[in-house]
């Protein structure tokens, strides 16, 4: 019996950077057996990108790329030769699934439009990830995180409301949509099993993070036609009623909640009651949250700042106030709790020894996830994917090597 959700289902990613990469990576913690096509020679583009150890640039020690592909088998291969597309068919036909976040024109350049891999493969599914779809016009644009961020609408809605609008941080835009198409093609593969074929996927990004502010700035505007107060920005805070914001302490930042009344109550009478809670101006929640939310602020501010953020946690946690601290990186990666519930994990990997991973955010009681390889070496899975799986000779691989292939 399998011991992971997904074994035995077997997933060719081409893909570059982080959408693919992190799609295929959930698939493959979850038990997939994934194979990772890269460029010969300079492999995905993230292995360029950092941190890396030292702050030394090399593409076997970055940090993005060894977190966006665990257990993973690694080969390259340059799908522009004739020769080399042929090794890629080869793979797709026997795979259950491709993950890709190529353009369509590419695709269809290439040979691997879903109606030709279709043809191939019947039962395969096809998930492509793309900034804007495989339709309508903007088809064909080159977009970014910033550009998804914009169209998408989140960057309307984030920042502070004298200022300009911002891009949500860290990529998230790619990474939002990695999750997207990662639970769409577990749909999809549960679907073949009743309708016995496969689908194609289209996974927009920019659509992706229009579905993050549906249910607020979406739905307000389509049911009553105006665009206030739901596409404020609201910077470090959310409207009414106070307070839902993250305000500064001693050490660093906290995040005050007092939704409910008796919740505002308890903090207020922790704080020890202070004269100005007494004055109607700061009874009127809805008005402090809309209109003068910094004037109120500011009379939290000598108590925040006289404590510390894990003073204030144990002091919400005994008073039943919905008060957290604001972990900093390294506060997260050594909390207690994330460690205890083995959230964060140790992965050993050549040129860069033990690192520590962010694992799932999820537990699965019977068939439990787990990171089963580090990230590939560049092409470390050649021979094993060529020889073992496809039946290419030792001297096959010398060949195609020579001539630029993998």
């Amino acid at each position: 019996m399998s011991n992971q959700a997904l074994s035995d289902l077997k997933v060719v990613e081409f893909g570059r950077f982080i959408s693919a990469s992190h799609c295929a990576k959930l698939l493959a913690d979850l038990g997939a057996e994934v194979i990772k096509v890269e460029p010969p020679g300079s492999g995905d583009e993230a292995r360029l990108h950092g941190p890396f150890p030292q702050d030394i640039p090399h593409p076997e020690r970055s940090g993005l790329f060894l977190d966006l592909n665990t257990s993973k088998l690694g080969v390259t291969l340059n799908p522009d030769t004739v020769a080399g597309r042929q090794v890629l068919l080869r793979l797709i036909e026997r795979a259950d699934a491709l993950v890709e976040n190529n353009s369509p024109g590419r695709m269809t350049d290439l040979g691997l439009d879903y109606a030709s891999l279709r043809r191939l493969n019947p039962s395969l599914v096809v998930t492509s990830i793309t900034p804007f779809g495989q339709a309508g016009p903007y088809r064909n644009w080159k977009g970014y995180d910033i550009n998804c961020a914009a169209l998408g609408g989140t960057a309307w809605g984030t920042g502070r409301p004298d200022r300009e609008p911002l891009a949500l941080p860290l990529f998230q835009c790619h990474y939002q949509a990695a999750v997207a198409a990662a639970v769409a093609t577990i749909s999809a593969l549960l679907a073949r099993e009743l309708a016995g074929q496969g689908q194609h996927i289209d996974v927009s990004e920019a659509e992706v993070l229009a579905t993050v502010h549906r249910g607020s700035q979406v739905a307000t505007y389509v049911q009553k036609g105006t665009m206030e107060p739901s596409a404020r920005r609201y910077g470090n805070r959310r409207a009414a009623p106070y307070p839902i914001c993250l305000l500064p302490c001693k050490d660093g930042y906290v995040c005050v909640l007092g939704p409910q009344l008796q919740q505002w109550i308890r903090f207020v009478e922790l704080m020890g009651s202070p004269e100005w809670s007494r004055n109607p101006r700061y009874r009127n929640r809805r008005a402090m949250g809309e209109e003068y939310p910094e004037e109120v602020d500011a009379l939290l501010a000598p108590w925040l700042m006289a404590h510390t953020k894990d003073e204030i946690f144990a002091l919400a946690i005994e008073h039943g106030i919905p008060i957290a601290p604001v972990k900093t990186v390294e506060e997260q990666v050594n909390d207690a709790h994330l460690r205890e519930r083995g959230f964060m994990v140790e992965i050993e990997r050549p040129e860069v020894g033990v690192l520590t991973y962010p694992g799932a955010p999820f537990k699965l009681s019977e068939t439990p996830w787990k990171p089963s390889r580090p990230a590939p070496l560049l092409g470390e899975h050649n021979e094993a994917v060529y020889c073992g799986l496809l039946g290419y000779s030792r001297q096959d691989l010398v060949q195609l090597r020579n001539e630029g292939v993998i």
